[in-house]
């Protein structure tokens, strides 16, 4: 095998573009809610996807939903989608998946935490800081839950 042909086999992975694709920010009780002194309750939901988007190359998603609450009334709301394009070749299928569920997705992560970390004090507010998140156990508990038979139900 030559040596551009043995080049053309080595498995690659290059970061192509990092971006935010998508943002929100809802502070629906503004400005009274600025007057509560009361801290709240934050509820922060994060998940991934990815797509193929042409021949070796995919584009992964980190969204990130950080509520902040008072009671029943939603102080801030903060949505977050941070995304990548990623080049992958030359990788067998079954070690694509965890490519495209974990390493990825722990690339794209702290650009996310500074978006929503710089969006909460931009509204003036305190920083939310999302906490380190193990993709890694996140795509075994969705593998097992999928290979997992669904429980019998009685009626």
């Amino acid at each position: 095998m030559t040596e551009a042909a043995q080049e053309n086999t080595q498995p690659t992975f290059n970061m192509e573009k990092i971006y935010v694709k998508d943002f929100s920010l809802e502070i629906p009780h503004a400005p009274q809610i600025f007057l509560e002194h009361e801290a709240p309750q934050v509820d922060v939901q994060i998940h991934s996807q990815a797509a193929t988007i042409d021949e070796n190359m995919f584009e992964v998603s980190v969204t990130s939903t950080v509520t902040a609450k008072i009671g029943e009334k939603v102080m801030f709301l903060i949505e977050a989608k941070q995304a990548g394009v990623f080049q992958i070749r030359n990788v067998p299928t079954v070690e694509l998946e965890p490519i495209l569920a974990v390493m990825c997705p722990n690339i794209l992560f702290p650009y996310l935490r500074e978006v929503v970390s710089d969006a909460s004090v931009r509204a003036g507010f305190a920083p939310v800081l999302l906490s380190p998140i193990n993709f890694d156990v996140l795509y075994q508990q969705q593998k097992q839950s999928q290979t997992q038979p669904p429980a019998a139900t009685t009626h």
